[in-house]
């Protein structure tokens, strides 16, 4: 009989001349003590000894393969084409799992959830290019549920997708480069749920990847509107307005000031907000 406190759990890990951080990440994943896990690993033909690594860690992973591919969600498609578990998540080859206990935390969690909720999420550590930690993100569902329609506001690295939401809705957008991932959470949380599952810490998130980058904060914003468009939202919310308004502006100033100097300029404000440093310390 199938214990419902022990569905499988996939991990599906994309990476692109990654050798440096994924022995990390595949690490993190297999030493689990939850059990019942996969670990599927989708690699856009790296050159830099990333296929050798993972040869190396085969039999730790359920499935590899290394080919050229069109992007993140090129490569999450592809890994969803191997995946078996009943809940699905994505990491980043920069990324890695906190502690060994984070699945079988969540695992429990997840076998309480009700059947018509397919997203479940906790929070997510911020960490600098040393490794160390800035702060965590994620906040429950009720806070940021309206928000969601209007800017992209759980953290998506570890966040769980029940395995009927791409049964339902199909898989990543590949014509996204950035906000695949908020557009595909987007046709079922326009209207359904989520659950945030509390305590939970699930990934460490080196910042410095696609979505993190300030050069491509712009593009982030303008991709998430046009998946507010395609989802019947036409009209950009003030906090949308607002979100794109303070990019300008910290690139206005980055170029009037010089980035190091801007960057401590809105640490300041950061602060006097009562928020943490954060573009001094990336």
């Amino acid at each position: 009989m199938k214990d419902p406190f022990q569905p499988l759990i996939t991990v599906i890990v994309a990476v692109f001349n990654g050798a440096k951080t994924l022995p990390q990440c595949i690490d993190s994943i297999a030493q689990q003590t939850y059990i019942n896990k996969e670990i599927i690993v989708i690699d856009g033909g790296s050159k830099d000894g990333t296929v050798e690594l993972l040869q190396a860690n085969q039999t730790k992973i359920a499935y590899w393969v290394t080919e050229p591919d069109n992007g993140i969600y090129s490569a999450w498609n592809k890994g969803l084409l191997q995946a078996k578990g009943e809940w699905i998540c994505f990491i980043g080859a920069d990324d890695f799992i906190l502690d060994k206990q984070v699945i079988e935390r969540m695992a429990i969690q997840l076998a309480m959830i009700p059947s018509n909720i397919n997203v479940a999420y906790g929070q997510i550590m911020l960490l600098n290019n040393l490794g160390e930690n800035l702060y965590a993100i994620g906040e429950p569902w009720g806070k940021v549920k309206e928000r969601f329609k209007q800017i992209m506001s759980i953290p998506h690295p570890g966040l769980m997708h029940r395995r009927s939401l791409f049964e339902q809705y199909g898989n990543f957008d590949e014509s996204f480069r950035i906000g695949g991932d908020y557009e595909l959470l987007l046709r079922e949380l326009k209207t359904a749920d989520a659950v945030f599952i509390p305590d939970i810490i699930t990934v460490g998130m080196r910042q410095g990847g696609l979505s993190s980058s300030p050069s491509n904060s712009i593009e982030t914003l303008l991709e998430a509107r046009r998946a507010q468009k395609m989802h019947g939202l036409p009209i950009p919310s003030l906090i949308w307005i607002l979100a794109i308004t303070r990019v300008y502006f910290r690139l206005q100033l980055w170029n009037m000031l010089g980035e190091k100097r801007g960057k401590k300029l809105i640490d300041w404000v950061r602060k006097i907000s009562g928020l943490p440093a954060y573009w001094t310390k990336i």
